[in-house]
């Protein structure tokens, strides 16, 4: 059975993970924040075999997260303002992982923002006024891309479940 190609899906979340779903991008992406650019610095600093950062840094630079740049003799990966815009990805996985799999206080890291010396933590979803809201507070209708099973699905009335 051949995998499901999500790139082709017309799902959103689906998408982002065809590109954002392999378990070691979102860790070179989190070097890229930090300000790694060049390959042996990522592998040194993940720990990850050269053949699967090649592939990683290739995937990445092709779905324009990153962009490879000739620097002295060498090449450098630099974030695109696409790789920029999964911080706040990074930032909610980071936050989540750090709650449920460390102890309070047992954080190895800490982001601190350069101008306030104040922890930066990923946004938590809120609504119009800034109050805070769950998934239960949430309805999905289709959008104007929607084809029929979405519409069928998400349509005022539909029977969710």
């Amino acid at each position: 059975m051949r995998p499901t190609d999500f790139s082709a899906m017309r799902c959103p979340v689906a998408r982002a993970m065809a590109v954002l779903g392999e378990r070691w991008t979102l860790l070179i992406l989190g070097e890229a924040f930090a300000g790694t650019t060049r390959f042996d610095a990522f592998r040194r600093n993940l720990g990850i075999a050269p053949n699967i950062l090649a592939a990683r840094l290739a995937h990445l630079t092709a779905h324009g997260l990153l962009l490879r740049v000739p620097e002295g003799g060498r090449h450098a990966y630099r974030l695109t303002p696409r790789g920029r815009d999964a911080f706040p990805l990074y930032l909610a996985i980071r936050d989540w992982g750090l709650s449920h799999f460390f102890p309070e206080g047992a954080a190895p890291t800490v982001l601190l923002d350069r101008a306030t010396g104040e922890p930066v933590l990923a946004p938590r979803p809120r609504r119009a006024d800034g109050t805070p809201i769950g998934p239960e507070d949430v309805v999905i209708r289709p959008g104007p891309g929607a084809g029929e099973a979405i519409r069928r699905r998400f349509g005022p009335g539909a029977a969710h479940g």
